[in-house]
């Protein structure tokens, strides 16, 4: 079983997530542009009894376009997000993909949300599934 690390950049909270991960996405939503500080965020979500935590974390939480409640767990002392849970999917844990720092983490399967995409982004791949 495979073991992969994230951490946040000051290093303080980390998780240690077991398993591959069930989904990778990509989100252009104009929240998650707003929580990542970029065009989009990247997300692998893994069962949420394959990850462990440690570290000092704070949580905010914010209610999406559908209704549904996220939990975003950060760092207090740099601010970094590493992850998030929704409250109607209790059972899967997103972490941030960024937060791995892996270069070969595998590719996204799904980029949602595209109609709100920066013109100039472009998700790539054969077997990536886009929704508006």
């Amino acid at each position: 079983m495979s073991l992969r690390s994230a951490s946040c950049q000051c290093g303080q909270l980390s998780a240690e997530c077991r398993g591959e991960p069930v989904r990778i996405s990509v989100c252009h939503c104009l929240a998650c542009q707003k929580r990542s500080g970029s065009s989009y965020a990247a997300q692998a979500r893994f069962p949420a009894e394959q990850v462990s935590f440690s570290g000092e974390s704070s949580e905010w939480q914010r209610t999406g376009d559908e209704g549904s409640v996220a939990r975003f767990r950060f760092c207090p002392n740099c601010g970094s997000t590493l992850s998030y849970v929704f409250d109607n999917q209790p059972e899967l844990v997103a972490v941030a993909i960024g937060a791995f720092a892996d270069p070969a983490f595998p590719p996204p399967e799904y980029s949602i949300y595209e109609e709100r995409k920066h013109a100039w982004v472009a998700i790539l791949g054969d077997d990536i599934e886009h929704y508006d």
